[in-house]
């Protein structure tokens, strides 16, 4: 399921750059898979709990499964969502300074989805931490973005600002459910429950 949905982010990234209109449907039918992953592993963890009754870290680590299908289904929800947003972006704010923020606020995301993966696969507490503290990057690039759309005049001004304002919108929510993923993993090596507040986004 996470390699359906890196492969929705990189859609995403190459709709970013290129403003290719077909990859929102493309993005929208391995959506469509991606759902269907989250329903069957999520019926499936049920079944688990119900037949197994899990104790301790088995049960930690089933819970926490069915967080992280969530936070799975949601990023692709959002590279959707982008892949949508793209082609007006590209098209009304190419080689300007707002479309260079929104690429790379993009490879960011995309990379610390990269990180949730490994991280995931080793149950490693260090990139369990990195990506819990979240992007001081996203957050600077987004800050800079805001400047640059409230500095836009003209007859277009509007319609780029809210074109722009959607994808960053959904990359910032890709990069909290990242975070998200992270604060879950670290709770689940570790079992401390205080993990858990780290979690709310």
């Amino acid at each position: 399921m996470a390699v359906r949905v890196e492969e929705n982010l990189e859609r995403m990234r190459r709709g970013l750059s290129t403003g290719a209109d077909h990859l929102g449907l493309e993005a929208a039918v391995a959506d469509g898979d991606i759902d269907g992953f989250n329903v069957s592993l999520t019926g499936r963890c049920y079944e688990i709990l119900v037949r197994e009754a899990p104790m301790a870290s088995d049960l930690r680590l089933v819970v926490s499964v069915v967080r992280v299908l969530n936070e799975l289904e949601r990023i692709s929800d959002h590279a959707v969502a982008v892949c949508e947003g793209a082609p007006g972006v590209v098209g009304s704010a190419s080689g300007t300074a707002i479309h260079d923020l929104l690429v790379t606020m993009c490879d960011d995301v995309v990379e610390r989805f990269r990180t949730a993966r490994r991280g995931w696969g080793a149950m490693d507490i260090g990139l369990a931490e990195e990506l819990a503290g979240g992007s001081a990057l996203t957050e600077a690039l987004h800050a800079r973005l805001v400047r640059e759309l409230l500095a836009l005049d003209g007859a277009d001004a509007v319609p780029v600002a809210l074109a722009a304002a959607g994808v960053a919108r959904s990359l910032e929510r890709i990069c909290d459910h990242t975070t998200v993923i992270g604060a879950r993993l670290r709770y689940l090596i570790t079992g401390d429950p205080n993990h858990l507040a780290a979690e709310v986004r």
